[in-house]
């Protein structure tokens, strides 16, 4: 039996006369809207086909399973993004870093799509050919040490950015921004700092007060760059 191709590989169908005419990019725009709305989860075929004024049986002449929109909504963003600029590897590594991280606030959804399977739509291979190619220009020449380098910066923006959106949605489900949500446990969490048996905590909670998510992201990217670097002279 072969294999069904993938949706990179099928041809859209032609448009036909219709109240709503569809296309695969009408299709993703809604999702799109749809996910950055109201979470991933809200995403399915039912719901876009309604938002978009069409029967759910029509989309499958252009989406076959809920996995192929998904994919298609992943390259969608990733077609958003600018090629990684700068003159050294360490200015393409961050430029990577800060691109990824606007989409992922973006779209809430996006960065848990990336910590899975491989994502294979042409915008995404473009933005992986130009980030390799950013970094081996700016002088990492071994394709090991660049595909290390990306792996690693890979993983720490999904724990980073995933963390950052969590506390996003946390602050929208409770009505209070992430001080507020702080200084309303402050009583308890006052009482249990000030026995003394947590110093190094209560030195933590102290520092994370007066840090702004931004500054967070690049105090950690700085020590992993710091590590890539001490590896390359290594």
């Amino acid at each position: 039996m072969e294999d069904t191709p993938s949706v990179w590989e099928r041809p859209e169908p032609p448009e036909r006369r219709a109240p709503s005419p569809l296309s695969r990019e009408r299709i993703v725009r809604a999702a799109l809207t749809l996910a950055d709305a109201e979470g991933i989860e809200a995403v399915s075929l039912r719901k876009v086909a309604a938002a978009l004024d069409a029967g759910p049986m029509r989309l499958y002449r252009y989406i076959g399973t809920k996995d192929e929109l998904l994919e298609l909504m992943v390259d969608a963003v990733y077609a958003e993004l600018p090629p990684p600029t700068g003159s050294g590897w360490r200015e393409v590594a961050a430029s990577f870093a800060h691109e990824i991280r606007a989409a992922g606030l973006r779209h809430e959804w996006f960065i848990d799509l990336l910590d899975g399977r491989p994502r294979l739509g042409p915008a995404t291979l473009a933005h992986s050919e130009a980030t390799l190619s950013a970094l081996r220009a700016a002088g990492l020449e071994n394709i090991d040490m660049i595909m290390s380098t990306i792996e690693v910066l890979t993983v720490y923006l999904i724990g980073a950015v995933r963390r950052e959106v969590g506390e996003h949605r946390a602050e929208r489900a409770s009505g209070l921004t992430q001080r507020e949500w702080q200084h309303s446990r402050a009583p308890h969490l006052l009482a249990m700092l000030a026995t003394g048996n947590y110093p190094i905590l209560a030195e933590a909670v102290h520092d994370a007060q007066h840090r702004d998510p931004s500054q967070k992201f690049e105090l950690g990217l700085g020590y992993l760059l710091d590590g890539i670097s001490k590896r390359l002279k290594a």
